[in-house]
């Protein structure tokens, strides 16, 4: 008895120390989520940019990157260039202003230019809480019918862009084109 008290508690620690150490080999990018394979939630949020009220429908049509960002992120600052440039190149991005001043939005997008077609003011974070979002940058691959086909946590570079997501992204709009 007095065997297995001594040898429990190294047991467990062998057991956390394995889950742990299983931990260091997993990408954090690769978040799961629930929301593959359903509609991108429901929403009715003002614009960035201008009066209008976008929702769900708005997102629709074609496929599209949407991508959650903030002036507060610093990794989103290091997106933004490969972001114009996708834009540039004619990929269709979608904005989620996350938990951020409409203001500081405005200025940020004027002082490093706009790759969004539409941008969604989340100044409250109720549609980054729907979508699962941990933290900005986040992006989402949405189908032309809205449907979420992939998220992709962190910043989006031009390796990620041209392993990841091109592929994807292009994937889905082979399916549009007839």
């Amino acid at each position: 008895m007095k065997r297995l008290v001594l040898l429990l508690p190294l047991a467990i620690f062998l057991g956390v120390a394995l889950f742990l150490y299983r931990g260091l080999f997993l990408d954090p990018s690769e978040l799961p989520s629930a929301l593959i394979g359903k509609p991108f939630p429901a929403f009715s949020l003002p614009a960035v940019q201008g009066d209008a009220t976008l929702t769900r429908e708005d997102l629709k049509g074609k496929p599209a990157l949407v991508n959650v960002w903030a002036t507060w992120c610093v990794a989103c600052r290091a997106e933004h260039p490969v972001l114009n440039k996708l834009a540039e190149l004619g990929v269709t991005i979608h904005g989620v202003n996350y938990k951020d001043d409409n203001a500081d939005a405005l200025k940020w997008l004027k002082e490093f230019h706009d790759p969004y077609q539409l941008n969604i003011n989340d100044a409250r974070g109720s549609l980054g809480l729907d979508l699962g979002v941990y933290g900005a940058p986040e992006t989402f691959l949405i189908d032309k019918q809205g449907i979420i086909r992939h998220k992709f946590v962190g910043v989006i570079d031009e390796r990620v862009w041209r392993e990841q997501l091109a592929p994807l992204y292009q994937q889905l709009v082979d399916e549009v084109s007839p």
